[in-house]
């Protein structure tokens, strides 16, 4: 695998998938795909994710390049693989969350 990843020389496939989940509103457009549990149009997805149509264009691009996103007849939805990925990154939030919280709770403390 021979890809230009941003911040490391090494491109390990962990940090290829690191620097792609990085960019601009890809976690986001991978979070309201597994949401939706259905196909959605660019439109749709565009209001969804709050972004605008050239940068949700280039991560759909790169985003179905790495096999996470396809296209049917009804819009993107992700492939068996995103939802893996996705499911993989749900407990992150549930950490990631509770991360907010005790920091949130240590700052209160010391107010």
């Amino acid at each position: 695998m021979n890809v230009t990843v941003r911040g490391s020389a090494t491109g390990r496939p962990v940090m290829i998938l690191l620097d792609l989940l990085g960019r601009r509103m890809a976690l986001r457009i991978l979070w309201e795909l597994y949401q939706a549990e259905r196909a959605m149009t660019f439109r749709a997805l565009q209001a969804a994710a709050e972004t605008n149509p050239n940068v949700l264009n280039t991560r759909l691009k790169e985003l179905h390049a790495a096999g996470f996103v396809s296209r049917d007849e009804h819009g993107y939805v992700l492939t068996e693989r995103g939802r893996t990925l996705a499911d993989q990154l749900l407990p992150l939030n549930v950490l990631s969350n509770e991360w907010a919280i005790g920091l949130r709770q240590a700052v209160q403390g010391k107010g």
